[in-house]
């Protein structure tokens, strides 16, 4: 991305200058107006949780058939099920109300496909449900599309109550209840809850509003870290379940997470910040969905014993490991094909059989972001092939993937995310129509940008201190994200590549003041800067602690030399 590509938003001076007579630190005042944003009500409306909203689930649509059938199952000791997504937002939904359940006393199984078995609701796993003895199944984080399976469980003599947050289709299953924020028919104030957060609204209408408060602490570390994972927006009623997780995780009480967060390089739990549940914690639980072994991480968080956790959190890290080295592989063979047939201008399709479909959405989301195109990864067996999907700009992806049904045995997901199967004799005309989507839609669609929020002219603004304000601004992510600011004319110091040339640090230099930057998951070669080069950065100020010493690093998110 060139330095044209950023969106700089600048700051009202005079803003700035006001909220600094009010108390509020310089840079956290710059960052405020820079936002919009212009009295002490707005940092007290971002602090304190008690301006946040937290709203009744009896607001959601089939709540109220739900509990009736879930407490009709629980007064007749039904033999129920639990039937989630292999993502953390799938995983962490299963385990909040299979533990809610068995604390009923109820008998609960769990069913999580593996990722070859494709996602969401299946007859397959219907009948083998209803093998067990299952008479009742609850899906979460997964179900609002699987109509003809709702149908078929129905002559299983087996009941439905579906939870999800996925876009619905035009025809909704008919079950016990269909429960979903984004049901237009739903006048659930907050439709960006995570698929765990609606299980977890489901756990609190069945106990009743004076009991939420208790829930959160028992389950919230479980909403947070589901709810980070699959990036939903950190605003609103999300924000406090975020907040509210978040320290839940760091009070350490649930085996697996804890162990989990020391193996990812955390002292202890209490280290635990939002960043870590989602470039840390995050990925080491998907790791085990990704690479086909989903009941590694259901135990972890399952877990009631130290010993036990420990051992599967030292897995879980190994399983990461394979699967970084699995997504480098797999990255490597597209970057090869789309250089030998370049895309032109129109999404990405490329199919192989010698990938493992665990890391296709990886490898999308960064074919996306290097490209600025939508990416569509298919991984191909036996003839069908089974794609991670992901947009750029303001490209919806799942409305265009609903024109292209008849190409697709199923597909799934959001506007920016999706997963799809095709026959691999299909591919080529998947192509083409999504490549005629997006040139139709060329001339409305928002290229992507690089957001920042203001220029640093003065280095010096970023001491130790006034970046430790920003944190009151916490948690940061979609809807309220990191602080990405800039700096021009900056002299590059130092090249230094980190983990085998993987991730870059930069030294850089400005008007006396010198600092290290960390650019992961980009080379050298990439970013296109040597030592003495000067160079515009794109960057979130942080704190680095090194042996007892605190400074400030900057996390690049954009470097654009600059060339006579």
């Amino acid at each position: 991305m060139s330095r044209d590509d950023w969106e700089i938003s600048g700051y009202d001076r005079d803003v700035a200058v006001k909220l600094v007579h009010d108390g509020v630190n310089p840079l956290l005042a710059v960052l405020l107006a820079s936002r919009g944003l212009s009295g002490r009500e707005d940092v007290r409306f971002l602090t304190e949780e008690s301006c946040l909203p937290l709203y009744d689930p009896m607001q959601m649509r089939d709540m109220d058939r739900a509990v009736a059938r879930l407490r009709r199952a629980i007064e007749d000791r039904e033999h129920v099920a639990v039937h989630g997504d292999y993502d953390v937002d799938g995983l962490t939904s299963v385990c909040l109300l299979t533990n809610y359940l068995r604390g009923k006393g109820l008998t609960c199984e769990t069913y999580i496909p593996e990722r070859l078995e494709g996602y969401g609701v299946k007859a397959q796993s219907l009948e083998l449900l209803r093998e067990k003895g299952v008479t009742l199944v609850i899906t979460v984080d997964c179900g609002i599309t699987a109509a003809e399976e709702a149908e078929y469980a129905k002559t299983l003599g087996l009941d439905m109550i579906i939870t999800d947050h996925h876009e619905c289709k035009e025809r909704l299953p008919d079950a016990a209840a269909v429960i979903d924020p984004k049901r237009p028919d739903c006048s659930y104030p907050n439709c960006a809850l995570a698929g765990v957060g609606v299980a977890f609204k489901l756990v609190c209408a069945m106990e009743g509003a004076d009991r939420t408060d208790a829930l959160l602490s028992e389950y919230g570390d479980l909403v947070a870290l589901g709810t980070i994972a699959d990036v939903m927006p950190v605003v609103g009623e999300n924000r406090l379940l975020i907040r509210r997780g978040v320290e839940e995780i760091r009070r350490g009480g649930r085996a697996g997470i804890r162990h989990l967060a020391v193996a990812s390089g955390c002292e202890s739990s209490r280290d635990v910040s939002m960043n870590c549940v989602g470039f840390s914690l995050a990925p080491r639980l998907n790791a085990a969905g990704r690479l086909g072994n989903i009941s590694a991480a259901l135990e972890l968080l399952m877990a009631q014993d130290d010993e036990t956790a420990e051992r599967l959190a030292q897995e879980l890290c190994e399983m990461n490991r394979t699967r970084q080295q699995m997504v480098n592989d797999v990255y490597g063979d597209a970057v090869r094909m789309l250089e030998a047939d370049p895309p032109e201008g129109r999404p990405i399709v490329i199919a192989s059989d010698k990938w493992h479909q665990g890391v296709a959405g990886i490898v999308a989301s960064r074919l996306a972001e290097a490209y600025l195109l939508p990416a569509v990864v298919i991984c191909v067996e036996n003839g069908s092939g089974r794609g991670s999907c992901r947009s750029v700009g303001d490209f919806n992806l799942f409305a265009v993937l609903s024109k292209c049904a008849d190409l697709l045995d199923h597909f799934g997901g959001h506007e920016m995310a999706a997963g799809l199967t095709v026959r691999e004799d299909l591919i080529p005309e998947l192509r083409r129509r999504l490549g005629e989507a997006y040139s139709a839609a060329a001339a409305k669609i928002s290229k992507p940008a690089l957001h920042v929020d203001f220029e640093v002219v003065k280095p010096g603004l970023l001491t130790v201190e006034n970046v430790e304000s920003l944190s009151l601004l916490e948690p940061f992510g979609n809807g309220n994200p990191s602080p990405l600011l800039c700096m021009q004319n900056v002299g590059v110091t130092g090249v230094i590549p980190l983990s085998g040339g993987r991730h870059t640090k930069l030294t850089v230099r400005k008007n006396g003041e010198s600092f290290d930057c960390i650019f992961f998951c980009r080379t050298a070669k990439e970013i296109g800067v040597r030592e003495g080069d000067t160079a515009d950065l794109a960057f979130t100020p942080q704190i680095n602690e090194f042996r007892g010493r605190r400074s400030v690093q900057f996390l690049l998110a954009d470097v654009s030399p600059d060339r006579p």
